[in-house]
C-alpha cells in the first residue's frame, strides 16, 4: 500500500520511530524529544489522517494502517508506540517481524474495551460517546479525551497544558479519520496473537491510567515472551510528559540493552 505520511526526523544513532495517540500528531513529543536525539536517530510520524498527514485518511482496518507506517519508516528501527500508537506497532510486529528491532509499548493494550474475560479496559459506552461527539463539536471531544488522559497524575495540569498547545499546532485532524481511529480502538483485539511476537519489548504504565490501566500493561507484557515491564506510579496516560526524565530513563536502558545485547529471552514483569 502506497503510504504518504509526514515524518520528521532528528539525532543520531540506533534508528527510533515515535507513534502517537488518537487525535493527536507528532509534535506531542516535544517535550521528550531533547533526551532522545543525543542518543538516537528519531522519527516522529504523523499517523494517517492526523498532523500533516490528514490528506492521508486513516481506515478502520488496523493492517492497512501498519502496512501504511511500516512503508514510510526505516527498516530495523525500534518502534516506540503510545496509546493508539502502541496497538499499530502490535500489528506491524506482527505482520512484519524483520522489520522491526524491538517495541516499546506506552499506556497501550492489545485490547481497548472491556469484555467479560477483560476488565481492564474503556467501557464501551464510554468510547461510543466520543464517537458520537465527534458528530457534533469534535473540537470539544478531543478536548475532553485530552483531559481523560491526565486524571490522578501529579502533573495533571501541566501535562493537559501540553496536550492542549499540542492538539492543532499542526493544523485540524480529519474527522473522517478521527471516527476511523476510535474504530480501530473499538474492534481490535490482538491477545491472542501476542505469543507470537518474539522481539525484545518494553512495556510502559502509568500507574493511575484510566484509559489503559496498569493491570492491562502487566497483562501485555507477559503474553509477550521475554517482554520487561515498568510502572511509573504516579502518572497517568502520557508518562512521557508528566515523568519525561523517567520515562527516558527506561527507554534509553532498554535500548542501550538492546545494542549490549543484554536482553534475555524469558519473562520479566517487574
Amino acid at each position: 500500500m502506497a503510504a504518504t505520511l509526514y515524518i520528521e526526523t532528528q539525532g543520531t544513532g540506533p534508528d527510533l520511530v515515535l507513534l502517537h495517540g488518537w487525535g493527536l500528531h507528532g509534535g506531542v513529543w516535544d517535550t521528550l524529544l531533547p533526551r532522545l536525539i543525543p542518543h538516537f536517530r528519531v522519527s516522529r510520524v504523523d499517523l494517517p489522517g492526523h498532523g500533516q498527514s490528514r490528506s492521508t485518511p486513516m481506515t478502520a482496518e488496523l493492517r492497512d494502517v501498519a502496512q501504511q507506517v511500516l512503508a514510510s519508516v526505516p527498516a530495523n528501527a525500534t518502534w516506540l508506540g503510545w496509546s493508539l500508537g502502541g496497538l499499530i506497532a502490535l500489528r506491524a510486529a506482527l505482520d512484519a517481524p524483520e522489520k522491526i528491532r524491538a517495541l516499546v509499548l506506552a499506556s497501550t493494550t492489545p485490547k481497548f474495551v472491556t469484555g467479560p474475560d477483560w476488565p481492564m479496559a474503556m467501557l464501551p459506552e464510554q468510547l461510543q460517546e466520543f464517537a458520537t461527539g465527534l458528530q457534533g463539536d469534535y473540537r470539544e471531544t478531543l478536548l475532553r479525551f485530552l483531559s481523560l488522559q491526565v486524571q490522578g497524575d501529579t502533573a495533571a495540569r501541566a501535562s493537559l497544558r501540553q496536550l492542549r498547545e499540542a492538539l492543532f499546532s499542526r493544523g485540524e485532524p480529519d474527522t473522517a479519520s478521527l471516527a476511523a481511529g476510535l474504530e480501530l480502538l473499538r474492534v481490535s483485539d490482538l491477545r491472542h496473537e501476542l505469543k507470537t511476537i518474539a522481539m525484545p519489548a518494553l512495556v510502559i504504565a502509568g500507574g493511575y491510567d484510566r484509559l489503559t490501566p496498569p493491570a492491562a500493561g502487566e497483562a501485555l507484557a507477559r503474553c509477550i515472551f521475554g517482554a520487561r515491564y515498568t510502572r511509573i506510579d504516579k502518572s497517568a496516560h502520557a508518562p512521557f510528559l508528566s515523568h519525561a526524565h523517567e520515562f527516558a530513563a527506561s527507554l534509553t536502558a532498554f535500548m542501550e540493552g538492546l545494542d549490549a545485547g543484554r536482553h534475555e529471552m524469558r519473562g520479566a514483569v517487574s
